[in-house]
């Protein structure tokens, strides 16, 4: 049987509703329930019911305003307002107590489900997912068919269901206008959840906000669309000297004169990203790379923008540590047990404790730049970068481009944006002039300006930067002959000669070479713990022998060559190179006559070297009988070095006789 049409409702609105009651209808009966007995309608327990209050809370909190202000339009009547949460359990009432104490439906947890209630307006709501009225003889259930009740559901952001709002009152005072109002009501407390959680949010992002601008290493500057600074954080209050207090108000204008960035910033919504700029504050001039980023509204206006700057020092130390621009060795990497290494390594020292310019000298290879970064390594400079210049290496047209660093534009071929110069990237550390003896004349007056004045001024740029550099040179020239020949200026000597370190060359040491060939051979092939390379003592002798012209990176060169001809099996004399012998042995240009023949042991150590040699050589002429083809094959040498070094011996080839008389000699 169909229910009765609900007076005051239109004919399609009718026709819905029959429809959807009939369908209740039949699941009610098909659930079993009985429309004559009404079910308990508390099917939570009391802890369950608590749960429920809490969790809903921040709904109820929303919801009851609404409620209560809706239940001041029907004051005389007896409606009840009810609010449910998703599953149909009541949360909230507000409305005429005589009702409400007259059953236990209208209790804190009572479930208005159709499975439990029968056909009822909130029931139908949840099943359905919209707003409905049902009124008496609608009612599945006979007791409830005095009843007018109507429901709308709440919505959160997102669409999922939330709760239910009903408004439940005798059935001859039912109205087709109540539903509408409870539909209106029930919007009016979706919009304040939305509000409220835009709110939570907007809250949280604050939060968020202001923790990564406490936190991030950047420093960072709020701006309005006006340019009006809000806020800076600590990182910034640090840089530029003041306080959060003292800056917010101003004009981003008045910290820079480069403001073309953030006229676009903040009227286009253009963002830039490594912009080198200079700020300013009070007294202090900042070379900073800096970036901006719009905020926008919901509507993608521009509101404002955020201001991101670091020292350009902290950029260009993490530049030179990423590339290189670093100290890697120390005093104790320099090997050598010599006076007069240790001497030089005890100045070195001494320098490493103070700020002073230090001037090292000594021929090319005895290791200037190794004890130009160990002084740096050994100094409080030494978180600082490391930076090398080869005077001599750069043309004379480029220098002050390198050394100085020039602006956007200041001549053809500029790098857009410019470039620091070596004395920026190395502020805060070490700046290593080598070959400061080939320095231009003309570059040298700048050089001195930078060493009194501690600024330094970027081609094409408007005014000085301060730069905190500590400069060591180095050179293997005679500067005071330099100055003499008009070369150097004697004033910048005087600059750069404060701490002189002169570095001794290998010849004047060679004691150490034992020492440095093992370090060495290690270093290109490490020995398991306790094992070290077979040296037969004849090689050490021999390079002790030599005068190196080349120095320690001569040396270096030598013992990397005789490795590698070794090949892993005992070095011996045969491994060392052919020309370094003849460099050991230089052939005369008049040969002498043989020298008498001598017991091995006997004489110096060249003597001794030139007499296995020759002994080798005459043995080698008599196994082959004078075929000189086969001495140079047997000995592994090419046919112009025998004759040289049969030359150099005196060693006579006219007749196989005198080669073998001779040999007997």
């Amino acid at each position: 049987m169909l229910p009765p049409p609900v007076s005051g409702i239109n004919l399609e609105m009718e026709s819905k509703l029959r429809l959807e009651v009939a369908a209740s209808w039949m699941r009610c009966q098909a659930a079993g329930l009985d429309p004559q007995v009404l079910g308990d309608p508390l099917d939570l327990s009391d802890a369950e019911v608590l749960d429920l209050i809490g969790k809903k809370a921040e709904l109820i909190r929303h919801a009851r305003p609404f409620m209560v202000q809706l239940h001041k339009f029907l004051t005389g009547t007896s409606f009840v307002l009810l609010l449910f949460d998703e599953t149909g359990h009541l949360l909230e009432t507000v409305g005429d107590a005589r009702m409400l104490r007259g059953t236990r439906h209208f209790a804190r947890g009572a479930s208005w489900a159709e499975s439990s209630l029968g056909t009822n307006a909130a029931g139908m709501t949840l099943t359905n997912g919209h707003p409905f009225q049902v009124s008496g003889s609608e009612h599945f259930h006979r007791l409830l068919q005095s009843w007018t009740s109507s429901a709308a559901p709440i919505f959160s952001e997102g669409g999922k269901l939330v709760g239910i709002l009903s408004l439940v009152g005798p059935a001859p005072e039912a109205h087709a206008h109540t539903l509408g109002m409870i539909l209106a009501s029930a919007k009016a407390v979706e919009r304040e959840l939305r509000v409220r959680l835009k709110h939570n949010e907007m809250v949280l992002l604050d939060n968020h906000f202001s923790s990564i601008l406490l936190t991030v290493s950047d420093a960072v500057i709020v701006l309005d669309v006006d340019g009006i600074i809000l806020q800076i954080n600590p990182v910034a209050e640090r840089l530029l000297g003041t306080t959060n207090r003292n800056v917010v108000g101003n004009r981003m204008d008045d910290l820079t004169r480069d403001s073309l960035p953030i006229h676009g910033l903040l009227g286009r919504g253009v963002e830039f990203n490594d912009r080198e700029m200079e700020l300013h504050w009070g007294r202090g001039r900042y070379n900073c790379l800096a970036s901006g980023r719009p905020i926008r509204d919901e509507s993608s206006t521009v509101i404002g923008g955020v201001f991101f700057f670091n020292p350009i020092h902290k950029i260009k130390q993490l530049v030179n540590r990423f590339s290189g621009a670093e100290a890697t060795f120390r005093f104790e990497d320099i090997l050598g047990e010599a006076k007069v290494l240790k001497k030089a390594i005890q100045l070195g020292q001494l320098a490493s404790q103070n700020n002073s310019n230090v001037l090292l000298t000594g021929d090319s290879g005895t290791g200037k730049e190794m004890f130009a970064q160990a002084i740096h390594n050994r100094s409080r400079r030494a978180g600082g970068p490391f930076i090398a210049v080869n005077c001599g290496a750069i043309p004379r047209e480029l220098i002050a481009s390198e050394l100085f660093g020039y602006q956007e534009g200041s001549f053809t071929g500029a790098n857009k944006g410019g470039r620091p110069g070596k004395f920026e990237l190395a502020s805060g550390g070490t700046l290593f002039l080598d070959e400061i003896g080939d320095m231009p004349i003309e570059q040298q007056v700048a050089l001195l300006r930078v060493l009194q004045d501690r600024t330094i001024t970027r081609i094409g740029g408007e005014g000085p930067l301060a730069v905190d550099v500590r400069i060591i040179c180095a050179t293997n020239k005679d500067l005071p002959g330099a100055i003499q020949k008009g070369t150097l200026r004697e004033d910048l000597y005087y600059r750069l000669n404060v701490s002189p370190i002169p570095l001794p060359s290998l010849k004047e040491h060679l004691e150490d070479i034992p020492l440095l060939v093992k370090a060495f051979l290690n270093k290109l092939a490490p020995q398991p713990k306790g094992l070290s390379h077979v040296v037969d003592p004849a090689v050490v002798e021999t390079l002790q022998a030599y005068s190196w012209p080349g120095n320690v990176r001569e040396l270096q060169n030598a013992v990397e060559r005789i490795a590698h001809a070794a090949n892993g099996s005992q070095i011996t004399l045969e491994h060392l190179p052919e020309e370094f012998l003849s460099r050991l042995h230089p052939a005369p240009e008049h040969p002498a006559p043989p020298p008498l023949a001598q017991p091995l042991g006997s004489g110096t150590l060249r003597q001794q070297l030139d007499h296995q040699e020759k002994t080798e050589l005459m043995s080698v002429l008599m196994q082959q009988k004078g075929c000189l083809t086969k001495c140079a094959a047997a000995l592994g040498i090419s046919r112009n070095t025998l004759y040289r070094r049969l030359n150099y011996h005196g060693i006579e080839m006219g007749k196989r006789k005198g080669a073998q008389a001779s040999a007997m000699e």
